[in-house]
């Protein structure tokens, strides 16, 4: 199984940007997670040609809000996949949303716009950063989640 991870896309409507990021990276996925600020139904609409598990973030619009949840809990081969996007300060954003869930073993935020792979306490903590808008770290990104025998993590600068 291959999900496509995507988050923080401030869309108002599907560009070009967006159609070579599913093009290019998304085409061959099981599913997409987008982890919040979508923005635009346009874009879940988008989305939607694959399995798609989308939470709100703090940037979305009341049609989103009311569309999709905070967060949510998805069980992929046999792991369990905690979505949420995040909320305050992007420091200590994951020591905040760790307590939201518990017996997960993947935890995929968004809001910091800064892309994360690694293991907390047996946790791993996933942020594709952002697919399509201002990047703290400079560059756009998504991220692939290969779950088979274990879930491995790959962020790719778009």
């Amino acid at each position: 199984m291959k999900a496509g991870v995507i988050s923080d896309t401030h869309l108002k409507g599907v560009n070009s940007q967006l159609i070579r990021i599913y093009q290019d990276y998304f085409s061959d996925v099981d599913m997409i997670i987008h982890a919040g600020d979508i923005v635009s139904v346009e874009i879940v609409d988008f989305l939607s040609q694959k399995s798609l598990h989308v939470v709100h973030g703090n940037m979305d619009n009341l049609d989103i809000k009311e569309r999709f949840p905070e967060k949510k809990m998805v069980e992929v081969g046999g792991f369990r996949l905690g979505l949420i996007h995040g909320w305050g300060s992007p420091f200590g954003v994951e020591r905040r949303i760790r307590s939201e869930f518990n017996n997960v073993h993947v935890i995929i935020y968004g809001h910091s716009h800064r892309p994360a792979n690694h293991i907390d306490k047996g946790v791993i903590f996933f942020n594709p950063g952002t697919a399509t808008s201002f990047s703290i770290g400079g560059s756009n990104s998504i991220g692939v989640l290969d779950i088979g025998q274990r879930v491995k993590g790959n962020i790719i600068v778009v």
